[in-house]
């Protein structure tokens, strides 16, 4: 049996490096890249939905106030609890797709969680080739 590995040695700054060629497919997985802009606005989200559950604020209104931010900021974070859990996951283990960004996730999301991953999807790819 004889396994063939195409790679090639190259040096950079007197190390040696290995390098696969363009076209081969990637053999380890993705190094996680945790975005703490998306993980903090996540967890903020759910802070404050939890705070309006619990009534400790009677209204969005009256939490941007304590909060001392905008009442359509603090409604745009808000809807980032409805993100599926799949997606939410992913965030938090910094597995989010390539190009996944706060601005996209707080313009308005699907409901229904199988068309959010397709958006998701969608606009990273757009992202990506730009």
């Amino acid at each position: 049996m004889v396994v063939s590995i195409p790679i090639s040695f190259r040096r950079q700054g007197g190390r040696k490096r290995v390098v696969t060629p363009a076209n081969a497919e990637a053999w380890s997985p993705p190094k996680p890249q945790v975005d703490n802009t998306l993980v903090k606005a996540v967890a903020r989200a759910h802070r404050w939905r939890s705070m309006l559950e619990s009534n400790l604020f009677s209204s969005v209104r009256d939490l941007a106030k304590a909060e001392r931010i905008n009442e359509s900021y603090l409604c745009r974070v808000l809807r980032l609890t409805l993100l599926s859990p799949a997606i939410t996951e992913a965030i938090l283990n910094g597995l989010q797709p390539d190009g996944l960004e706060l601005a996209q996730l707080l313009k308005s999301i699907p409901a229904d969680w199988d068309e959010q991953q397709i958006l998701i999807s969608s606009t990273t790819r757009k992202a990506a080739s730009r």
